[in-house]
């Protein structure tokens, strides 16, 4: 099922826009999910070298989703894109334990930006699947997620290459928000 099929189910109001901005470190998982998302093929995913956007207009809604690409020359573009966001979409590499430091330490540069401030927070841990992998709360607890108090915060389980937990992500969203 994809992102728009639950919007239809969990919105009231279609006459809405949403703007998703997608971002981690390279090789979390973020074009995955975006793919997912969209209810696209993932067979073939290649890093993503600059930003993907997927916008899709139906029943008076838009959807607007940011990937942007997450290579350390990459990064400090990303404040180009933080006006108007709606929500944050954070994904960690779960399995990713020697750049867990360098991931939180990102996150909390995303966080203090002014543009950002109050921006509702979604932390995917993304790859569950694999060996040795942290649980979401045990990531959680390692980025310091329970001392943020300046905003709504989920973490999400998931293995977006299997298409689990990325629902359940977009559900907290969509309940718990309102929008433009």
């Amino acid at each position: 099922m994809g992102l728009l099929s639950i919007l239809r189910k969990l919105t009231s109001n279609p006459d809405k826009e949403l703007r998703l901005l997608l971002l981690g470190l390279d090789n979390a998982g973020k074009t995955t999910i975006l793919k997912i998302l969209a209810s696209e093929e993932i067979t073939n995913i290649t890093p993503t070298a600059g930003f993907n956007i997927k916008s899709v207009v139906t029943d008076g809604f838009k959807l607007n989703v940011w990937d942007i690409g997450g290579q350390r020359k990459i990064r400090p573009y990303w404040k180009n894109y933080f006006e108007n966001t709606d929500v944050l979409i954070y994904v960690v590499d779960s399995a990713d334990k020697k750049r867990l430091e360098e991931t939180g330490i990102e996150l909390y540069e995303l966080l203090s930006d002014e543009k950002l401030k109050n921006v509702p927070l979604l932390v995917y841990a993304n790859k569950q699947d694999l060996p040795d992998s942290l649980t979401a709360a045990d990531l959680a607890e390692a980025l310091g997620l329970p001392s943020i108090k300046d905003r709504a915060w989920q973490i999400q389980a998931c293995t977006a290459s299997q298409s689990k937990g990325v629902r359940e992500g977009m559900e907290w969203i969509c309940k718990n928000f309102k929008f433009k």
